[in-house]
């Protein structure tokens, strides 16, 4: 019988200004166990504060068959704990509110009509134990300021920014000094005219590169979606699915907003090769999936004490050579697009679409006019086996959902230069 208990001790605080006027702090904490059973091919969960011999026998008890299932038995010890310059828990709430009040000042400007600005914080300490004698904790914390600009011109538009990482409050303690350009945006934004329309050239900016390569191409190769035939890329490991200088990552040992030590099955985090040179190489694996797909896990999160699935950290595609001028001369007209409003993807066929935060269209290879309300699709596939790709990469941070959890994601990538169609009003 092979079986895990995991231990949770979490908090997190939230502060808000909308307009000027402080929120009241939203305060949270946590502290539980879970408990799962492995036991001819039959999985159990309980969560409940009991006693190890307790728990393991009610998690027997509501054990719900799978179906021969079996896990990557490898066991990992050790211990971690992110050690913070300025550690969240040594600075008063009175700088915290300070800092809002800084950057909210600097989102007033004339065209903007309402601001919001937002502080989270959170520590998550976790022990993972298990029957082959593993034992892990790591304690890591995570902080991070959302700020919008609502501004009204031709159309009411906002713009929002964000710095979400791993660490301590050093994270955000200079972001103030983006909060001017983000009003900036908003206002230009609201004045900006409508789109293109049709298949055309697109350079994505790296924060819609990364969202692109997360939510059209890593969401294929999660094992779970793997084995639910829920994906164009099932039984294609060793085939060339991209452009040969494609190479695409998923990687929870950089300290971006998707870090992690060890997984929620105690798995030790290590740097996964998906794509290399076009070529596909593997997916990503929990301990069940990984035993029947091959492979490594290292890959099962979960929110609080939910059970752990499959899930990306910090994905992102690997630069390339060309710069954002070489980039713009190939496009020659188009648009280059920037942020990500979000949108919807099916692995099961490729195809997606995405809203962008705003763009400018792309006229005899120089940048032209701000648009707005503008979207991209496509298919997958086709998209990275003509992919061209710039030189800079950078990620940005998020909360992925999967059957009904959040768990904290990074993705990155450089400018890309792609095929698409693109949409607006």
């Amino acid at each position: 019988m092979y079986y895990e208990i995991r231990e949770l001790n979490s908090y997190s605080m939230q502060v808000s200004l909308e307009d000027g006027r402080l929120e009241k702090p939203k305060l949270s904490s946590f502290t539980g166990k879970s408990f799962r059973v492995l036991r001819n091919g039959f999985w159990g969960y309980y969560v409940g504060d009991a006693d190890e011999r307790a728990g393991l026998k009610r998690a027997e008890e509501l054990a719900v068959h799978r179906g021969g299932s079996e896990v990557d038995p490898a066991p990992f010890t050790g211990k971690y704990v992110y050690r913070a310059k300025r550690p969240l828990e040594g600075v008063d709430i009175e700088e915290k509110v300070k800092l809002l009040r800084d950057i909210d000042e600097r989102l007033r400007r004339e065209g903007v009509v309402s601001r919001r600005v937002v502080y989270v914080e959170s520590v998550r300490r976790v022990r993972v134990s298990n029957s082959e004698g593993g034992e892990v904790y790591y304690e890591v914390p995570r902080c991070g300021v959302v700020m919008q600009a609502f501004a009204k011109g031709k159309t009411l538009q906002f713009y929002s920014d964000r710095v979400m990482r791993v660490g301590g409050f050093e994270v955000v303690e200079s972001i103030a000094d983006r909060a001017e350009e983000v009003a900036k945006i908003a206002v230009e934004l609201s004045n900006a005219s409508s789109p293109p329309s049709g298949e055309m050239n697109v350079i994505m900016n790296p924060s819609l590169t990364g969202v692109f390569i997360h939510e059209a191409f890593g969401h294929a190769v999660e094992g779970d979606h793997v084995l639910q035939n829920a994906t164009i890329l099932k039984d294609r490991v060793g085939e060339v699915v991209a452009a040969e200088d494609v190479n695409v990552y998923d990687d929870p040992t950089l300290e971006e907003f998707g870090f992690f030590p060890f997984d929620d099955e105690g798995y030790r985090a290590e740097k996964k090769t998906i794509i290399e040179d076009g070529v596909l190489k593997g997916f990503l694996n929990s301990r069940e999936t990984a035993k029947k797909l091959g492979g490594r896990a290292g890959n099962a999160r979960s929110d609080g004490l939910e059970v752990p699935i499959v899930r990306m950290s910090n994905t992102y595609i690997a630069p390339g050579d060309h710069s954002l001028d070489e980039l713009l001369e190939m496009a020659g007209e188009g648009v280059i697009l920037y942020g990500s409003r979000g949108g919807e993807t099916n692995p099961a066929t490729g195809y997606f679409h995405f809203n962008a935060q705003y763009g400018f269209r792309i006229e005899n290879g120089e940048i032209g006019e701000m648009v707005r309300d503008v979207s991209l699709s496509g298919h997958t596939l086709r998209i990275l086996r003509e992919i061209r790709l710039g030189r800079e990469i950078s990620f940005d941070p998020g909360f992925c959902g999967k059957a009904g959890q959040l768990v904290p994601v990074s993705d990155g990538g450089p400018f890309a230069l792609v095929r698409a169609f693109v949409g607006g009003e």
